[in-house]
């Protein structure tokens, strides 16, 4: 899967997604750290690449569509975490990566869980 992180999101992060066999760029890595959320989210439809954040902004369905991207990932971490909170968060996204495809989906990732929304059609 192609994946984006936001620049919230370690090297460590990195690691951990592309050895688990996916395409990943960073934001850093593109100097885009100071892209607005509607611009990065842009960005990544161009690229077709699933966006991996920890801004909770990107969680909200009718902002942000997940049927019009290439997918969502949003870890939630707990109050106060440590390092280990967010390199568990994404160890659970990239097992979850291997079971079912992001792509036009938004999914919350927390450590061991993942929540999939479901996007209700329209009649």
């Amino acid at each position: 899967m192609k994946l984006k992180l936001d620049e919230n999101l370690g090297a460590r992060g990195y690691e951990i997604l592309s050895r688990a066999g996916h395409d990943v760029s960073t934001v850093a890595n593109q100097s885009l750290g100071q892209a607005e959320d509607k611009e990065l989210i842009e960005i990544c439809r161009r690229e077709q690449r699933g966006l991996v954040s920890l801004d909770l902004d990107f969680a909200n369905p009718l902002v942000f569509k997940p049927s019009t991207y290439s997918g969502l990932a949003v870890l939630r971490l707990p109050r106060n975490p440590a390092y280990e909170d967010l390199l568990n968060a994404v160890r659970t996204l990239a097992a979850g990566l291997e079971k079912e495809p992001l792509s036009g989906r938004l999914w919350i990732v927390e450590a061991g869980r993942i929540r999939v929304f479901q996007e209700q059609e329209s009649e």
